[in-house]
């Protein structure tokens, strides 16, 4: 899925719009025992808590692809004959009503989902007309070219408040709020079908996570079973050991600085070309930055086999998950050094008198502990 179809489907989390008539769940406590289970009509709720409830569930289709958003597929055998594609179409074409298939995947999740303390698990489902679209964009919202039927999980940490002294205005008093239980925005969920140029793709699924160093795999194993790239995080981590270890003595800032750089760049020639695609890259292509980085052959041969080994040799990975647009750090035992990306090249290395010096070129403006000084 790309990010358009992901927004046009985020946008039916509104009264106004959606065509979700109730809610189902239950509520698991921290030895992930089903303490109760919930049917609940969103007709008999007030317009809040409608609201409140839409707004949950339209987070987990929130944040960025290939960080918090991840498509997962299936294997056309799954499709064919599977336990696990079954289940979430025996959900999806029941509109959730089929209870043999609602408890059966309730006992799945809590079989196998690792959480610390009390969460809840949200189903909804929905049948959407999907406006015709002609080839120039314009939508036609009263001509539908197909209905996309599809089922939304949102899992939910259940967190306890503190007590607190509250002021009544209406009152003019004070009151004490008693700690009470409230449900946080999900920490996982998933999409199916996939909504893949606005169809139901039933070899897809569009998975969530809110926590880009915690992918919940064990999760994944039990409702799709398929492997799902390693989270976010641990893939800008194995990133940076692996330049650091191929490249050795030619990892050098300039390098560094070089390749931070063009993958920037690209993530903003992707952003300004406005492409739907998500943006991803290929070993050959990471190879050709560091080659335009500098690097000798030998040290891109090296790049590439730790690449295999780590991600696999038909990898495509995410810039946005290797480097931090936004910051630039250079980092010593007992110093940081934050710096405006697009000014990296005021740093350098320079080693003088046997001595390895970073320096920083500052021409004014410059402040410690918030007091202006002077270099003289």
């Amino acid at each position: 899925m790309n990010e358009k179809e992901i927004g046009e489907l985020r946008r039916r989390f509104r009264p106004e719009k959606s065509n979700i008539t109730h809610v189902r769940g239950c509520y698991v406590n921290e030895k992930r025992e089903i303490v109760s289970q919930f049917d609940q009509s969103l007709a008999m709720m007030t317009q809040t808590e409608t609201e409140e409830i839409l707004a949950i569930l339209r987070r987990t289709l929130s944040g960025t692809l290939g960080k918090n958003l991840i498509d997962v597929s299936f294997d056309t055998s799954q499709v064919v004959d599977s336990d696990e594609h079954k289940l979430l179409m025996a959900l999806r074409q029941s509109a959730l009503q089929d209870e043999n298939a609602v408890q059966e995947f309730f006992f799945r999740v809590t079989q196998s989902l690792v959480m610390e303390g009390n969460y809840m698990i949200l189903l909804v489902h929905d049948a959407y007309d999907v406006p015709f679209r002609s080839a120039d964009g314009f939508q036609q919202e009263d001509a539908s070219s197909e209905v996309y039927s599809y089922m939304l999980c949102s899992i939910c940490p259940v967190k306890m408040t503190k007590p607190a002294l509250s002021y009544y205005a209406h009152e003019n008093r004070f009151y004490n709020r008693d700690a009470d239980w409230i449900i946080s925005p999900p920490e996982l969920g998933f999409l199916f079908p996939a909504f893949d140029d606005r169809c139901a793709n039933l070899y897809a699924s569009l998975y969530y996570t809110r926590n880009a160093g915690e992918n919940h795999q064990e999760f994944v194993d039990t409702i799709f079973r398929q492997e799902i790239p390693m989270p976010a995080e641990a893939q800008k981590e194995t990133f940076d050991d692996l330049l650091g270890q191929a490249l050795a003595e030619e990892c050098s800032l300039e390098v560094v600085q070089s390749v931070h750089e063009q993958l920037c760049d690209k993530i903003e020639a992707h952003k300004q070309n406005k492409e739907e695609e998500p943006l991803a890259l290929t070993k050959r292509q990471v190879s050709e930055v560091l080659s335009d980085s500098g690097v000798s052959e030998e040290r891109v041969a090296a790049f590439e086999e730790k690449f295999d080994a780590s991600f696999g040799a038909e990898a495509a990975l995410s810039p946005r998950n290797l480097v931090d647009a936004r910051r630039f750090k250079v980092c010593t035992p007992d110093v940081t050094i934050q710096v405006n990306p697009e000014r990296s090249d005021l740093v350098e290395t320079r080693l003088i008198g046997g001595v390895r010096y970073i320096l920083i070129r500052a021409e004014e403006g410059v402040e410690v502990n918030g007091v202006d000084i002077q270099i003289r």
